[in-house]
């Protein structure tokens, strides 16, 4: 098969490029709803991903932007012109795993299946080299070192699977903020969610659920706050589900999933217009190649 190369802009040389990524999954298929809605029924749901995919696709090009989609195998499976809509348009089409099971839940012979499993899906549907990948859930973490070896070993370029925070659902609060290589006498980077710092004290601010519940000032504020104070580019995420308010209710989720889930959804769009206009944004493997020649030097 032939691959095509990676294609994306060169960034201002006066401002920090941000990267902007995509976790492409569909509403039932999120981590909030995984004990309610087990992996047996999926093909019973209806899918809503690839409008929504052409939605974001649509926000993205009005803004003039291009971004990373982290892309379970599941979903290309099933709608692959969504895939090929995504690498046409200049976007990066990384891995998310094949359908959303998280890192610590495998063996390492596991997890080397799967990221197998799903990069073989995603280049053959994209017709582009999957070089990245990020965790379902953030669930790479000290539970689990084998997993940047593996990543490693199967020559991935980067990773983007640590959110260096405590939380209830994932988080390594002893890992670094900002890109690190992970395996010893590897190339591969390992790019965090990003963070910000109040006080002493680490803040979730790289978007998602965290982004659409709280007020647009204080996802800018963190930001401006790692672009500025630290010099770096942040890393920001959002799910294409996030910008669809029409989608099913799953009522019999625990109410505080449903909160987190469903919250602002109507608001998602206008917020990410906001954000998009505010700072500067590129796809994920252009901030690492960035990030990976200041590791070197």
């Amino acid at each position: 098969m032939d691959l095509a190369p990676a294609r994306h802009p060169r960034p201002a040389p006066d401002r920090i490029v941000n990267g902007l990524s995509v976790d492409v999954e569909d509403w039932f298929q999120v981590g909030a709803f995984e004990n309610t809605i087990a992996r047996g029924y999926w093909d019973g749901c209806e899918l809503r991903v690839e409008r929504n995919v052409e939605r974001v696709l649509a926000l993205f090009d009005r803004a003039g932007v291009k971004a990373t989609f982290f892309t379970l195998g599941w979903v290309a499976e099933r709608v692959p012109h969504a895939i090929r809509a995504i690498a046409d348009a200049g976007h990066e089409v990384a891995s998310h795993g094949y359908d959303h099971q998280r890192v610590f839940t495998f063996s390492r012979e596991e997890f080397a299946e799967d990221l197998k499993k799903s990069r073989a899906i995603l280049e053959d549907t994209s017709g582009t080299k999957v070089t990245g990948y990020r965790a379902p859930s953030f669930s790479i973490d000290a539970r689990n070192p084998w997993a940047h070896e593996e990543l490693a070993a199967q020559g991935y370029i980067y990773s983007s699977s640590v959110a260096p925070i405590a939380h209830d659902h994932y988080g390594w609060c002893d890992a670094p903020r900002f890109a690190f290589r992970p395996v010893a006498g590897a190339a591969m980077i390992e790019l965090p969610v990003t963070t910000a710092m109040l006080g002493k004290r680490r803040l979730a601010a790289g978007g998602g659920g965290f982004f659409r519940t709280l007020p647009y000032g204080f996802s800018r504020w963190a930001i401006a706050q790692v672009n500025r104070d630290d010099a770096r580019p942040a890393v920001f995420y959002f799910h294409p589900w996030e910008v669809d308010p029409g989608q099913p209710r799953v009522a019999d989720a625990p109410l505080r999933s449903r909160l987190r889930h469903y919250t602002n959804l109507t608001r998602m769009e206008a917020k990410l217009e906001r954000l998009l206009r505010d700072f500067a944004w590129g796809r994920v493997d252009e901030v690492v190649q960035l990030e990976s020649a200041r590791e070197a030097a």
